[in-house]
């Protein structure tokens, strides 16, 4: 078929849980209103991933409609995470925290998160707030430096690992859903008094809370919160971007290695996560990357099987 002949392993993952997603739509129309939105959106994405993919990708390196094909990942992640919110407590009508509460004290004996406190301070909790709101930046990076060196081989598996790797995370809150510390242990309301930072902790804060579909000022934030708690997707993704960096030995490795075992200890002591999550993270991460190569070659020999596309004809 023509159109296969283009599509990248990354673009056939990202169609299939767009799929997905669709199917939950559907079967649960019930408990999703939205549907009637979402799975026409769901169907025009899926075209337009199609569309970049046999338009765009004969052209050539650096013109602008070849780097929206290219990068069009960026959004699709985005929206994907979106849409989360309107399917994962509709559908399991749920929350697991308390087990997962439970299960943090019972390899600890405390709440991680409490014990943790111990070692507050507001510059420390400034600058981990600044490094936890550096996490999609990070993938950015590194990116930019494997395209700008015109690895695109390398480039097109590094975007399946990170699309797949947030596409499983998604996929644990719907297996999983949780909301975190920050509601459960703690009181959402007195954040900024019990672990205050210093100028730009609030701004990134309330930032984040909106991008997490949470109103400013509303009594009950956990009823508005998305619940993405399990895995830690900070941590899962985190683990990927070292993994990456390491593999393909860029130069930005040394601030990433330094970053990222930041990032991933900020989820807990800025109460976004339990430690269960992170433990769950590390799970994601290995399963991850012992079958993404598998997908890599299944749709590789597939695609060459039904357009006579050989792996060097990869756009």
């Amino acid at each position: 078929m023509y159109v296969v002949r283009y599509l990248r392993t990354h673009d056939v993952v990202s169609l299939g849980f767009l799929a997905f997603l669709t199917a939950l739509n559907v079967i649960f129309y019930t408990r999703v209103p939205e549907w009637v939105i979402l799975v026409p959106v769901n169907l025009l994405v899926s075209g337009f991933i199609i569309f970049c993919a046999v338009r765009f990708s004969d052209l050539p390196e650096g013109n602008t409609l070849r780097i929206v094909r290219d990068w069009y990942p960026v959004g699709m992640l985005t929206f994907a995470f979106s849409q989360m919110y309107y399917l994962v407590y509709p559908i399991r009508q749920r929350d697991y925290d308390e087990l997962l509460i439970q299960i943090d004290y019972r390899m600890f004996g405390v709440n991680p998160t409490e014990w943790i406190a111990q070692f507050s301070h507001p510059v420390l909790t400034e600058f981990l707030q600044i490094i936890y709101a550096s996490y999609f930046f990070l993938f950015l990076i590194a990116g930019y430096e494997i395209y700008r060196r015109k690895l695109f081989k390398e480039f097109n598996y590094f975007i399946l690992l990170v699309v797949y790797g947030f596409y499983l995370s998604y996929m644990g809150y719907l297996l999983v859903p949780a909301i975190g510390p920050r509601f459960t242990i703690h009181d959402f309301h007195t954040k900024s008094e019990e672990l205050p930072g210093l100028f730009l902790t609030d701004i990134i804060r309330e930032s984040l809370n909106r991008g997490e579909s949470i109103p400013p000022g509303v009594a009950n934030p956990e009823d508005y919160v998305k619940r993405d708690v399990f895995p830690s997707g900070h941590a899962k993704l985190t683990f990927v971007l070292l993994f990456a960096v390491w593999r393909y030995r860029l130069k930005c490795r040394r601030y990433m290695y330094v970053i990222g075992t930041l990032l991933i200890i900020s989820t807990v002591y800025l109460w976004y996560h339990y430690v269960i999550d992170l433990i769950a993270a590390v799970l994601f991460f290995a399963f991850t990357i012992m079958t993404a190569p598998y997908i890599d070659k299944w749709w590789k020999i597939k695609a060459e099987r039904i357009s006579g596309r050989s792996d060097g004809d990869i756009q």
